[in-house]
This record gives structure tokens, C-alpha cells and sequence, in this order.
């Protein structure tokens, strides 16, 4: 089940990049504009152990953030019981992407641990504030935290206003444990619709806005769909309630996309006509054909190829 949720968490990661600068500086108090260049890593790391073959272990993500200064951040998508395993093997994890960008100067081995966090999807009693690396060598002891985020501490309101989009595929583990009853519950139902329809409706003017492409929206949409499908399978009428909706916000953004795309060659057909006239000066053509001027004058570029 948590391949679901891993997956859902690495793809938004990868294919909506700068959603990340805000969880980043969130976790980890940075003060990033977002401008910054994100750099990815292979996620697949081999452990070596003692009289056994290589065992592979997959990261969530690991990147670097080309700020003020060049940093590496590792995070890690949870939604299982804290039972200390997480820890052991975050500090797997760790260690490997360290040696795997390790270098040796005469003799002199060198490594950079990341800044690592773990986003928890569920809150348990025993899920705690952070972790700890207490690491003990002949040189000394060296000791840091390993941030938690509790996904659930954040309400829509803290999701929007701090730019934390990347936790909306996420925002329904906030009511898993009422599910029965908005299953039973026509009202209770229709009320966590009317939550869901907000959240599409911020994200429509997000897009309307240019803080979010449509192609970020979709992804939003998609994922948290396919999560409250995993996360609701015992429980139809959730499932169909905001499953649906979510689908329905798919097929809406799709179709607008198509009808938009076509808006687009109209306007563009038209320009090529009036080039063709030889009539109108560019900046004629771009104000009758609803174009700015430099799309009018690649159009006219392109025309006298």
C-alpha cells in the first residue's frame, strides 16, 4: 500500500520541481525564492553487507539545491507506525548517498552527509518531533537531528498560504480516521466535497494567476485522486464522492487544454492570413488576432522560410 503513496510522492516531486523550495524551506527554515537550480540523483543506492550480496535500497528523492551555497537534502515519504526501523534505514540511505559522492584527496576520505527530513502521513502517539544520529567514532561523537513533517498539522489554510502544494495528494490522510462515517453520513460527505471543491477552486486561480502552470495543477489533480482511491478502498461511497471529483477536475482540465490549444491555432491561422495580405503592419495583426507581437513576428519568420 505505501508503494502508492512513495510513488505518488516521488512523481510530484520529480515533475513539479519547484513545489519543493516551499517544503524545504518550511522543514528546514531556509529562505529560498524558489529561483534556485534543483539538481536530482539516482535514487537507487547498493548497501554492501557482510557475507551477503549488495541489497538495493530506493530513496524517496535525494537533490541538490544550487542556493547561496550548494546543499544536499534527501527526504523520505512515511506512513507507517514509527517502530525505529525508519531511522536505521534513513541512516542507510544517508550514509550511501555520502560515500556515493564521497572523494579521497591523499588518502583523505571525504563525505557529505545530507539534510535529511521524513514528511509522516499519519500521526501516532509514538511519531515523534524528529530523530537523532548519534554516531560514535575514535575522532569523537557527532550528533544532529533528522526533521519530522507531520503532514497532518496542516490545515488547507497553512497548505495555501505557505505555498505547501505538495501535500494536497496527501491533505485526505487529514480525515481518514472519519471515513466511516462520511461513508454513512449523506451530510458529513457533502461537506468534505465542498472542501475538496475549494481546494480545486484555489487551484484553478492559482493557474488563472500564473503561480502554477496546468500541467502542476493536473498533476495535484491526478495524484490525489489516485491516493484517495488507495487510502478509501473499503469505503465506496468516499471513494466515489472525491475519487470522482477528482476525475471529473481531470477531464475538465483536459478538455479545457484541448479547446484552449485550439483557441490558439485559430488565433494563429488568422495572423497568417493577414501576413499573407500584406495589408497590416505586426502590431495591427497582433491586436485583431489576439497574439502578442513577437509570436506575430516568428509567425513571419516563419512564413518567409
Amino acid at each position: 500500500m505505501g508503494n502508492i503513496y512513495d510513488g505518488a510522492f516521488r512523481t510530484i516531486l520529480n515533475d513539479c520541481r519547484q513545489m519543493i523550495i516551499p517544503i524545504i524551506n518550511e522543514i528546514f527554515k531556509e529562505d529560498y525564492t524558489g529561483n534556485e537550480i534543483i539538481e536530482f540523483h539516482p535514487n537507487e543506492h547498493f548497501i554492501d553487507q557482510q557475507d551477503t550480496a549488495e541489497k538495493e535500497r530506493i530513496t524517496d528523492t535525494n537533490f541538490i539545491i544550487y542556493g547561496k551555497k550548494k546543499k544536499k537534502y534527501h527526504l523520505e515519504c512515511e506512513s507507517s507506525l514509527p517502530d525505529g526501523r525508519m531511522t536505521i534505514r534513513l541512516f542507510e540511505y544517508d550514509a550511501q548517498i555520502a560515500l556515493d559522492e564521497g572523494e579521497v584527496i591523499n588518502e583523505t576520505l571525504t563525505v557529505t552527509f545530507p539534510n535529511t527530513a521524513v514528511l509522516y502521513l499519519r500521526n501516532y502517539k509514538k511519531t515523534p518531533d524528529r530523530m537523532r544520529y548519534v554516531i560514535k567514532t575514535p575522532g569523537g561523537t557527532v550528533e544532529y537531528d533528522v526533521p519530522i513533517m507531520k503532514v497532518q498539522e496542516y490545515s488547507l489554510e497553512d497548505i495555501f498560504s505557505k505555498g505547501l502544494l505538495l501535500l494536497i495528494p496527501f491533505y485526505i490522510f487529514s480525515h481518514e480516521k472519519n471515513f466511516k462515517v462520511y461513508n454513512s453520513n449523506e451530510q458529513r460527505l457533502a461537506e468534505l466535497k465542498a472542501e475538496y471543491r475549494s481546494i480545486l477552486e484555489r487551484l484553478d486561480k492559482l493557474e488563472q494567476e500564473g503561480t502554477i502552470g496546468a500541467f502542476d495543477k493536473r498533476t495535484i489533480i491526478e495524484l490525489s485522486g489516485d491516493v484517495v482511491r488507495e487510502i478509501a478502498q473499503k469505503y465506496e461511497n468516499v471513494q466515489k464522492g472525491i475519487g470522482g471529483m477528482m476525475s471529473g477536475a481531470l477531464l475538465e482540465t483536459e478538455a479545457r487544454t484541448i479547446l484552449n490549444k485550439g483557441k490558439d491555432e485559430a488565433k494563429k491561422e488568422t495572423a497568417l492570413r493577414m501576413l499573407q495580405d500584406g495589408e497590416l503592419p505586426i502590431d495591427k495583426i497582433a491586436k485583431y488576432s489576439g497574439l502578442e507581437i513577437v509570436e506575430v513576428e516568428l509567425l513571419a519568420e516563419f512564413q518567409t522560410v
